[in-house]
């Protein structure tokens, strides 16, 4: 087990067992890249409180948690998709985040676009032209790349094979490095996203969180 891994999965541990020194480990490991992913869902305007909803929710199961680093990223990026879809299901529509596909055909692409494409998004500084991919193709390549989910995890969050994810995300992969190799129009995409801001208004902060726990299981 890799050594960021090995202390991302002691610390969830030692956050079962009511450490909150722990669990605020835990929420600045896997906070940003799940605040990532839950963007690419419901936009930027919502993003914070949904993520805000879903790590309150992995507060209050996180002891019903089994496994190591890679499943509980796994585990927390199910439940951020469960609070987005509801999300999505009480504003009664799907907000514009897949484009068009068309307009991302027959540009030239780099030499190894994909590889590119995948440096460039595990910095978290290219997420915004993820707005330019198919909705499958969004999910996947933010799951794989920036959460950093194996291909199983991955279809396990989604619900598909993981032949079909890996499939998404390679099409995802070389539509991004088509962008970044060759679209006149991305004006510097790379560095359009907004640096991430602290969460707002209801939302909550690694602090908040624990002590929901703290009161979770006062009541369980």
């Amino acid at each position: 087990m890799l050594g960021d891994d090995a202390e991302l999965t002691a610390a969830v541990r030692a956050a079962q067992g009511g450490d909150e020194t722990a669990f605020r480990t835990v929420y600045r490991a896997v906070h940003p890249r799940l605040l990532g992913y839950v963007r690419t869902l419901v936009g930027d305007h919502d993003a914070e409180d949904v993520a805000s909803e879903a790590w309150l929710q992995i507060a209050r199961d996180l002891e019903r948690f089994d496994g190591d680093a890679d499943r509980f990223r796994g585990w927390a990026a199910r439940i951020a998709r469960n609070r987005a879809l509801d999300h999505i299901r009480m504003r009664g529509r799907r907000p514009v985040i897949g484009g068009d596909e068309a307009e991302l055909t027959g540009k030239p692409a780099e030499s190894d676009t994909a590889g590119e494409a995948m440096e460039a998004l595990a910095t978290g500084s290219a997420l915004s032209l993820i707005a330019r991919l198919p909705q499958d193709q969004a999910e996947a390549v933010v799951l794989r790349v920036v959460v950093g989910l194996d291909a199983k995890s991955a279809a396990e969050t989604l619900g598909k094979r993981p032949g079909a994810v890996r499939t998404a995300a390679h099409r995802g992969l070389k539509r991004l490095g088509e962008l970044l190799g060759g679209d006149p129009e991305s004006g510097g995409g790379l560095d359009a996203l907004p640096p991430q801001r602290e969460p707002r208004g209801r939302a909550v902060t690694s602090a908040s969180v624990t002590h929901t726990r703290a009161r979770t299981q006062k009541d369980m």
